[in-house]
């Protein structure tokens, strides 16, 4: 065969494989089924031309793995968390309720703020505005918790209670929200609108799943935030009650109770098994986000960020599955696939990333990009220290996370693999 036919046909074979990727993945609902919501026709750009387009964008070499069929979600995002790189995302950036997937965000901006061993004594007040039906840790008017107890309370029960005692500590849930969109904006998570701290269903609120990756990258820089969002069961703070029986009648005694992470891709659940290596990060539920989740995994070196967006499919554990299988394709798909777009710098990176607002397209975030990791009162612009371990003990096994996950830029990108 003639060398140009040769490689007209590779060509068109690599072609192909793009545009198969391309092809809409019926995320808005069943083949034919015009009562599910759908994307913008144009959506942001942060990140990369293609990730502001509706339906799936994969741009596949000869010889990748095909994405996964059977996948429902509204939006979804596979990203490698180290080099920044989006191997894959469907309508990466539709604007949608986010649920309890913002907690990552308050985290982000509130952790900081106080040491774990700070105690507060919780007022009425402080539990004012909860909405009805919320999820709850179980926290007591009048007891006293520390600050490790009540981001316990948030990362593993998503404890509405525990967001709002820890907003009321950071000077009131307004103060907190406007806390939240400013560090929304210094991430360019710019599809994000903040209205409640815990994710509370709110006219408005949105978010996108390129938006919650960003904001789950910057999390996880920050060695409690990595610690807390993959711990998988802890024990909590009781009621102190009186001793009704015995030598210590009379007396008071606080006793306490075991609480479970309700992130099922960690502790398991019927009919679905811990994901190996999976250490994080948060999932999310309301009547009207549906459900959510953002994940983070790590396999033979590589880690990834998976976010899911209200699956639609009516299978047990959908957004869970569906995060199983982009985790499986991403895994495959390493080295494989050319990057549809990037999760970008924040703005205080000198520079912006390749697809960030005023980037050159090259690679931009200084080498000094920090975050705070144990707390304190920094967070952009303090010592970076993010070097420690996480464990995660499951029932399948012990998983080490011991990976530093710089943003753009920090260590320069791996050379592509052809």
């Amino acid at each position: 065969m003639p060398a140009t036919r040769t490689a007209a046909l590779l060509l068109a074979s690599a072609t192909m494989l793009t545009l198969s990727a391309t092809a809409p993945a019926f995320a808005d609902g069943k083949p034919g089924d015009d009562d599910q919501p759908k994307p913008p026709a144009a959506m942001s750009t942060v990140g990369g031309a293609l990730l502001g387009k509706p339906g799936t964008q994969a741009q596949l070499k000869p010889g990748a793995p095909v994405l996964p069929k059977d996948l429902t979600a509204r939006s979804w995002i596979v990203s490698d968390a180290e080099t920044g790189d989006v191997l894959a995302a469907h309508n990466a950036h539709w604007r949608l309720p986010p649920a309890s997937t913002l907690k990552m965000l308050f985290a982000d901006t509130v952790l900081p703020k106080f040491p774990k061993s700070q105690q507060h004594k919780v007022a009425p007040s402080d539990l004012q505005g909860i909405g009805a039906g919320s999820s709850m840790v179980g926290i007591k008017e009048n007891e006293t918790y520390s600050v490790h107890d009540l981001w316990l309370g948030v990362f593993l029960k998503s404890g509405n209670d525990a967001v709002h005692v820890l907003s009321a500590m950071n000077d009131g849930v307004e103060n907190t929200v406007k806390d939240m969109q400013e560090h929304a904006e210094e991430l360019q998570a710019l599809d994000t609108h903040v209205v409640s701290p815990d994710g509370y269903d709110a006219k408005g609120q949105v978010s996108s799943a390129y938006d919650l990756t960003l904001i789950a990258r910057s999390g996880l820089q920050k060695k409690d935030f990595r610690e807390y969002c993959a711990t998988a069961v802890a024990q909590f703070p009781g009621e102190t009650k009186k001793i009704k029986k015995g030598k210590d009648k009379g007396r008071t005694k606080r006793g306490s109770f075991e609480i479970q992470n309700t992130n099922k891709l960690l502790t398991g659940a019927l009919g679905i098994s811990p994901y190996k290596g999976i250490a994080g990060v948060k999932n999310g539920y309301t009547s009207h986000a549906g459900n959510t989740f953002t994940g983070v995994a790590e396999r033979d070196g590589k880690v990834l960020l998976v976010t899911v967006m209200n699956p639609s499919s009516g299978e047990a554990h959908a957004v869970y599955k569906e995060t199983e299988r982009l985790f499986d394709w991403g895994f495959k798909a390493a080295g494989k696939v050319d990057p549809v777009g990037e999760l970008v710098a924040p703005k205080g990176a000198t520079g912006a990333g390749k697809g960030a607002p005023g980037g050159d397209g090259k690679n931009g975030a200084a080498a000094n990009m920090t975050h705070s990791s144990d707390g304190g009162s920094g967070g952009m612009g303090t010592a970076l220290a993010v070097t420690g371990g996480v464990v995660v003990v499951l029932a399948a096994g012990v998983f080490l996370v011991r990976r530093r996950m710089p943003l753009p830029g920090q260590t320069g990108r791996r050379p592509r693999q052809d």
